[in-house]
């Protein structure tokens, strides 16, 4: 039975639906002794999470016993922040005499890490660059498991549950087909309330910035933030490269500020921002050492946005140096055991302090969820949003398709995940990296 609910997973297309984009068939084929269903949701002002569990609390509990089911797990957990309460009522009704455990978080970021997760929930440390899989556990994205409890009932991923936050004339969360263009998530949110505005996807910290509205909604996208074009967030992530490495390299004091408020160095985890720093000025001799210390970054931009009392770019340094040791072909591995550090409890950055800190407090509203979103006229479909190999056409231009008809493979005997229609209509074209499709009228 096991295999069975691997494979129908596999079928449907399901990948990691909180940025990750791992295969989900590949998780339910191990053996652990728990599934941790990440409900932490930690990036300000993104609530989708929040929205999709306490409206489908029963879906995701589905979804979380049938990977239990799948990998063996004896113990199932469920980690939501305990401000939630509407969603975490929602939940200790679906789970009265389940078995399952109800995990409350506190308000801090990255609470949803899954280093950070683990460790709360079973209280084991992950091996120094290992997953969870290591310490007998398999996380999911609450809304992966949605989508698991779905596939098991034969139906494919085809739309994505994302949030459209900041400066947009109604704030919601809403299912949408996947494919579909920013412009038509701005369009239902009632559009921007500001010229110039700029969009920060799936997240302030770790998502990216867009300032084209046909760029597309993914498996993996959380959804849109709206901001001022001209705010300090913006203007930091328009930066150069070589900008961020001189003004590091000239104005950097080696105060460890970034070290001491990184997550997983306080985890026990050989991460240390402020000697990566030292790089960018040892570029002649010295810095392939300092780059060891860029291993274990997670890229959560504690350093960078919140920690520097110089606004300076510790983690895109580290980004840089990992990047660097990829193409030298250098790794480094941390020896001793991590060991959790003496001040982790007490240096945990608290939401309020980052909305203050990131000068976005103003723009935290909620984003009710909302049915009724109107299929676009046309959609463009990537085939790569998961991590492995792109997924593999299966149509031609001129057939037609209805929801849920297989549009991509996955290559044989690689990592990857399928790719279905989210909408009837007919394929206008098929490209190396997308499949467009025209609604049927």
């Amino acid at each position: 039975m096991s295999e069975q609910i691997a494979e129908k997973i596999k079928l449907a297309g399901v990948v990691g639906a909180g940025g990750g984009g791992f295969p989900t068939h590949v998780k339910a084929q191990s053996q652990v002794d728990c599934i941790l269903a990440n409900g932490a949701e930690c990036e300000p002002l993104i609530h989708k999470d929040v929205e999709l569990m306490t409206h489908h609390a029963a879906g995701v509990l589905v979804g979380l016993r049938l990977m239990m089911q799948a990998t063996g797990a004896t113990r199932g957990i469920i980690g939501i922040k305990g401000k939630n309460s509407r969603t975490l009522q929602a939940f200790r009704e679906v789970l009265a005499g389940s078995g399952i455990e109800l995990l409350e978080l506190g308000d801090f970021y990255p609470a949803g890490d899954e280093y950070e997760l683990v460790q709360l929930a079973i209280g084991r440390l992950i091996p120094a660059g290992g997953i969870p899989l290591d310490v007998g556990c398999v996380v999911c994205n609450v809304e992966t498991l949605f989508n698991v409890s779905k596939a098991v009932n034969g139906s494919p991923v085809t739309h994505k549950f994302v949030s459209v936050a900041g400066l947009v004339q109604e704030p919601k969360s809403f299912w949408v087909p996947i494919g579909t263009s920013y412009r038509d998530l701005l369009a239902f949110a009632g559009g921007a309330t500001v010229q110039g505005f700029a969009l920060l996807t799936s997240g302030v910290l770790m998502g990216g910035l867009s300032r084209n509205l046909d760029e597309v909604v993914t498996k993996t996208c959380a959804g849109l933030i709206v901001l001022p074009g001209d705010h300090y967030l913006i203007s930091r992530k328009t930066r150069s490269s070589g900008e961020m490495n001189r003004i590091g390299k000239s104005a950097c004091d080696q105060c460890t500020a970034c070290t001491e408020f990184c997550p997983r160095y306080l985890l026990g985890y050989d991460i240390q921002p402020h000697k990566v720093m030292r790089s960018l000025g040892f570029t002649a001799s010295g810095a392939e050492y300092w780059n060891n210390y860029a291993t274990y970054c997670c890229s959560c931009g504690l350093c960078t946005l919140y920690a520097c009392p110089e606004d300076l770019f510790p983690r895109e340094a580290c980004e840089q140096a990992k990047n660097t040791m990829r193409e030298d072909g250098k790794s480094y591995r941390q020896t001793k055991a991590p060991k959790l550090h003496s001040m982790k409890n007490y240096r945990r950055i608290p939401t309020k302090s980052l909305l203050r800190r990131l000068r976005i407090g103003k723009y935290e509203r909620e984003t009710p969820f909302v049915e009724g979103f109107p299929d676009p006229a046309e959609i463009s479909i990537p085939l790569q949003q998961h991590i492995g190999k792109p997924a593999i056409p299966v149509v031609q231009p001129g057939e037609t398709v209805k929801i849920g008809d297989l549009l991509a493979e996955l290559p044989k005997d690689s990592l990857g995940a399928r790719i279905h229609a989210p909408l009837a209509g007919q394929i206008a074209a098929v490209a190396d990296d997308h499949i467009r499709i025209i609604a049927t009228p």
